[in-house]
């Protein structure tokens, strides 16, 4: 039982570094697409507005150590970019 639990411990251990640099990943399919004029374009302002928005707060929560929070902004950008 006390290996099974050490093991878990481990894994653990290894497995949140990873969701950390998931946010770096997001910021920058987010970036790239923002490049894209052809993507933009087809965006609102007010969609446009709210893309740049959440990169900002993603960005803001992974700075802050809430790389939760971070993802699902992250990934609202994306699903209004079509990314």
């Amino acid at each position: 039982m006390i290996k099974k639990l050490f093991a878990a411990l481990v894994l653990m251990a290894f497995i949140s570094p990873a969701w950390a640099n998931s946010c770096p990943m997001l910021m920058g399919e987010i970036d790239q697409a923002l490049e894209d004029e052809e993507k933009v374009s087809q965006l609102s302002e007010e969609d446009l507005a709210r893309v740049r928005d959440l990169r900002e707060q993603g960005e803001q929560y992974h700075n802050d150590g809430d790389h939760a929070q971070s993802e699902e902004a992250l990934n609202e950008a994306k699903e209004i970019l079509g990314v």
